[in-house]
Parts: C-alpha cells; sequence; structure tokens
C-alpha cells in the first residue's frame, strides 16, 4: 500500500509539472498579444483547467492511457519507474525552455518500463507486440504529426473566415460549420454510449474470447476443451446480443429519453436480466481481493496457483446471487451460501456484504450512459459560435468598424478562446494523469477496471494541474509566443479555437494528444496565413525533433530506472 501511495504522488507532482511545463500552451499567444498580463493569464488558464473537471464526463483519454500496457506487465514498480523518467525528462525539457509533450514523456515512460519488467520476465526475444497496445502506441505517434496539422489547419480556416468583408457569408460558414461539428460530436456520443452497454452486457468481453478461441483453434484445431470453451462463447454473445440491440435502440433516443429513463426501461422489460448476476458476482469478488490475488499471480507461481482455483470456484457465486434477486435468500443467507462456495475473508465481509445491498444493474447503466453525454461541451460550441456572430454583427454594422474596434474586439475575443484552449488542455492533459492512477489502482487491486475510478482522482488530477499552471512556466512563453511567429490578437483568436477543438476532437475519440504540438501547429497555421516566411522555420524543425525524441528518450530512461529500482522494489 506504501508504494501505491507514492505513485499517486508521483503521479499528482507529474500533473502539476505538467501544468507549469504547459502553461505556456495556455497563456503565450494571450501574454505576447498583451491582451492579459502573464500574472493575469495564468490565473485565467489555471481556473478554466480546474473548469475542465465539470464539462468531460466521459474519461476517454483517461481509459486509454490505462490501457496503454498490456494489463500481465502492469505492476507498481513499472509505473513508478514510468513516472520517475516522465518528471525527469519534463523538468529537463524544462529547463532548457523546450515545450516537449508531457503528454507523450507519461506514454513513453510508461510504455518503456513495461518493455523493461516485460523483457525480465519473459527473455529478450519477447514481442513488444504482447507487452504494449500496438494500436494506442500507433495512434499517440501518429497524431504526433496529426494534432498540429489538425490545429494548423483549422487554424487557418478561421484566420482566413475572419477576415472576410463580407459578414453574412462569414456568419454562414460559421453557422455550417457549427452545424457540422454538433453532428459529428452526436456521433461521437452515441458510440460512446454504444461501448457503455457493450462492456455492461459484456459483449466486448465475449467477442474477444470468440476471437481469442478462434485463433488458438487454427493452431490446436483437435483440443476438445478450447472448442467447448468456444461454443460456450458464442453462446453468451447469441444470447446477449438481443437484449444489447434493444437497449441500443433507445440510446439512440438519448436526448429524449435520458439515461435514467433507458435504464428504467431496460430493466422493466428485462433487458438486464442476464448479466446482473454476472456483474454482481464480479463486485463480491473483487471485494474479497480477488483482484489483489490476480495482481500477484503475474509475479508469484504461488499465488499463480492460488488465482486460478479462486477464479473457476467464484464463478458459481452466480447461483445464490439468482436467489438473492429472486428473493429467495437474504441477505445474510447469501453470504454465507458464498462463503461456503469460496471463502470470504473476514476483514472483507462488511465490505461484500454492502456490495450485495447496494447494487443496482439499473443504475450501473444509468451510469454508463451518462458518462458518455457530451451535451456540455456540444452546447459551449453552439454559445460560442452565436456569441462570435453577435460580436461582428455588433462592431461591423452597428458601430462604426475602423481598426481601432476592430483591434479591441478581438483583444476581447481572445479571453474567451484562451478560456477555451485551457478547458481543452486542462481535460485533456488531467486525464492522463487519471490514466496512471487508475492502472496504479487497478495493479494493486483496489479497482476492477477503470469505470470504477473513486471520484477523489479526478478532483485531485484537475486541481493538480490547475495548481501547476498557476505557477507559470516562464521558460517556455518565450519560444511559443514570439519564436515561432509574431501573434496579433485575431490571430491569438484564430490559433486558441482552432487548439481548443484540436482537444475536444480528439479527447472525443480517446486520443492522447499534446496541447504542445495543438498549439505550436495552429500558431504556425496562423502565421502561414500571413506568408510562409512569416513563420521561424529553423525553431519549429527543433521543436520537431524534440517531438519525435520524446517517446523514445523516455520510454530508454524509464527501462533504465526500472532496471535500478528492481534491485530495490521487489
Amino acid at each position: 500500500m506504501t508504494l501505491v501511495i507514492i505513485i499517486i504522488a508521483l503521479a499528482l507532482i507529474f500533473d502539476y509539472i505538467n501544468g507549469f511545463h504547459d502553461a505556456a500552451n495556455s497563456i503565450a499567444t494571450v501574454v505576447s498579444t498583451k491582451v492579459l498580463t502573464p500574472f493575469q493569464a495564468v490565473i485565467w488558464a489555471s481556473i478554466f483547467n480546474v473548469v475542465a473537471y465539470f464539462i468531460f464526463k466521459d474519461h476517454a483519454v483517461a481509459n486509454t492511457i490505462s490501457k496503454t500496457v498490456n494489463k500481465e506487465f502492469i505492476t507498481l514498480p513499472v509505473i513508478f519507474a514510468g513516472l520517475i523518467a516522465a518528471i525527469f525528462w519534463n523538468l529537463l525539457t524544462w529547463w532548457y525552455g523546450i515545450p516537449s509533450s508531457s503528454s507523450h514523456t507519461l506514454i513513453g515512460g510508461f510504455a518503456g518500463a513495461a518493455i523493461a519488467h516485460a523483457m525480465s520476465l519473459k527473455g529478450m526475444g519477447y514481442s513488444w507486440g504482447k507487452i504494449v497496445e500496438g494500436s494506442i502506441i500507433l495512434n499517440t505517434v501518429l497524431f504526433i504529426f496529426l494534432a498540429p496539422l489538425i490545429g494548423m489547419a483549422i487554424s487557418i480556416f478561421i484566420t482566413i473566415v475572419t477576415i472576410m468583408r463580407n459578414i453574412w457569408a462569414r456568419i454562414a460558414i460559421i453557422a455550417a460549420v457549427t452545424f457540422l461539428t454538433t453532428l459529428l460530436f452526436d456521433k461521437f456520443e452515441t458510440n460512446k454510449m454504444d461501448e457503455g452497454v457493450q462492456k455492461l452486457l459484456k459483449i466486448d468481453k465475449y467477442k474477444q474470447e470468440v476471437n481469442d478461441y478462434k485463433k488458438t483453434l487454427a493452431l490446436t484445431p483437435t483440443d476438445e476443451k478450447l472448442k467447448t470453451a468456444l461454443a460456450s462463447s458464442k453462446d453468451k454473445l447469441e444470447k446477449a446480443m438481443p437484449n444489447y440491440i434493444n437497449i441500443l435502440a433507445l440510446v439512440k433516443n438519448f436526448d429524449k429519453l435520458g439515461a435514467e429513463e433507458i435504464a428504467k426501461q431496460a430493466t422493466a422489460n428485462g433487458w438486464l436480466k442476464d448479466i446482473e448476476a454476472s456483474r454482481l458476482k464480479d463486485d463480491i469478488r473483487n471485494a474479497n481481493d480477488y483482484l489483489i490475488l490476480e495482481a500477484a499471480a503475474n509475479t508469484d507461481s504461488t499465488a499463480k496457483a492460488q488465482f486460478t482455483i479462486a477464479k473457476d470456484a467464484t464463478e458459481k457465486y452466480k447461483d445464490p446471487i439468482k436467489k438473492y434477486f429472486n428473493k429467495e435468500l437474504s441477505v445474510d443467507s447469501t453470504l454465507v451460501a458464498l462463503h461456503a462456495i469460496y471463502p470470504i475473508k473476514e476483514v472483507n465481509a462488511k465490505k461484500v456484504k454492502a456490495k450485495i445491498e447496494k447494487f443496482s444493474i439499473e443504475k450501473n447503466l444509468a451510469k454508463d450512459i451518462d458518462k458518455a453525454d457530451n451535451g456540455m461541451i456540444v452546447w459551449g460550441i453552439i454559445f460560442t459560435s452565436i456569441f462570435f456572430c453577435l460580436i461582428y454583427l455588433y462592431v461591423e454594422k452597428i458601430k462604426t468598424p475602423t481598426a481601432f474596434t476592430i483591434a479591441k474586439m478581438f483583444k476581447k475575443l481572445q479571453l474567451f478562446s484562451s478560456a477555451a484552449f485551457s478547458i481543452g488542455h486542462g481535460g485533456n492533459d488531467a486525464q492522463k494523469v487519471m490514466g496512471i492512477i487508475g492502472a496504479a489502482l487497478i495493479a494493486n487491486g483496489n479497482i476492477q477496471n477503470f469505470s470504477d475510478l473513486p471520484i477523489w482522482v479526478p478532483i485531485a488530477c484537475y486541481i493538480a494541474i490547475g495548481l501547476g499552471t498557476l505557477s507559470g512556466g516562464w521558460k517556455i512563453v518565450k519560444t511559443m509566443g514570439t519564436k515561432i511567429t509574431k501573434v496579433t490578437p485575431l490571430e491569438g483568436v484564430a490559433a486558441e479555437t482552432a487548439g481548443a477543438f484540436t482537444l475536444f476532437f480528439t479527447g472525443q475519440m480517446g486520443i492522447p494528444v499534446s496541447t504542445t504540438h495543438t498549439i505550436t501547429g495552429s500558431i504556425i497555421g496562423v502565421g502561414a496565413t500571413k506568408r510562409l516566411s512569416a513563420v521561424r522555420w529553423g525553431v519549429t524543425i527543433n521543436l520537431l525533433w524534440a517531438w519525435i525524441l520524446t517517446i523514445p528518450v523516455s520510454g530508454l530512461l524509464a527501462a533504465l530506472t526500472y532496471w535500478i529500482i528492481s534491485f530495490f522494489i521487489k
């Protein structure tokens, strides 16, 4: 438990460092255009870093980070080594004023330590593809280049639209883009709710089992046990699919029904009946240190043997649980029956009893659906678009437009664009640390999966990054605010709005991107709209090298750190 507390403390320290390391991303343009003083800017940015907690319900990025490494190789020493390496690299790049990515530092450190751990267990020839989740690493590396390009493209588009002389054409384009954006985010919302329903009904688990058994059977086609297991998984999948299809039909009407009504109708129609015993079974055995035993089984042969017994035996918990749901058994009688199947430790008896008494499959479904709701983000985008259009109309149609009034308008608008970017920064970067803490709690057996993350984790992470931003990152401000290109208030609005949209977009997709890369690409975009020579490409090339090297260097540092601490922590 001591190591878990140390890891959580280190993760929050990293989050704090991330805040002041990336503070320049949020405040560089608003400071360089003299809209706010540096002191005012960091207060403004830190406030909206924390506000992000109330906007981002679905912690998709955090969930992605927690799954970067395959569960078998996630241990507390691995996470500890990854954090130490990430903190070191972040401080080093901060000291030299290099705007590297805190996100990629964390991912590189986590993956590098895991690879070192796996090789110490399996040998140097063990496949990296079995250690880290290839698709996550691939997407992360891909977005090293895509995130700044997306930011650049959007900032160029916003700048061109903003300087259009025909205000009505400008407003029409803004309205059309806003409408398409709401459709896109609605699609993200539906997909996330779909994933939540699949997870609750274990559709994703059954599909994975079927695929795994088919692959194994292709190698050993005469294995009767595998054939039986495959048939069982297929049967479970076929049985769950009708309920999944029925619930999904309700989910598509989420805006009309809401999460609670969907869950209520699903329960009333009996679509959750087949899964509730299995879900409560998972909760009960996890409350009885099942996950702690599973974590120990990765490195201890005795624990592995005990875990195999526990895994098979606790599957039989379903029978007394079903009787409890049918009111054939009381809570106390159910506890006795469960203990007879597989012993419940005396110290865990109260926890297990509480799990049984408080369990509600209806509330579980409502929670999984509701956390995917991105309505606040969508309405924020709509409000911002309307607000910008009204400002344009007021300045250009109601008042007599002059160079002074136009410049003053964009200075005021930059307060809103910088706030939006700070929300995106907080929502994106705080989640990465949440993913690491979640991985540590899972590895230690405190929670079953990321959806069980305690509420104090996101609160602590958002506060930590907000405090970090409040501390400022003065060494990097100059690079971001002046060295790449000189930025006017108009260009500041375009760059920050483009950066904010990119962060919201990738956050909905669950892709961990760098706020540094995003805002840099956006600033390059507004510079390029003037002329390509306005961008100091020499500085930009140096930044690009820092971005490319961050993941491999962090990974190597983490591997070295892991090998050192492995002599002291077992």
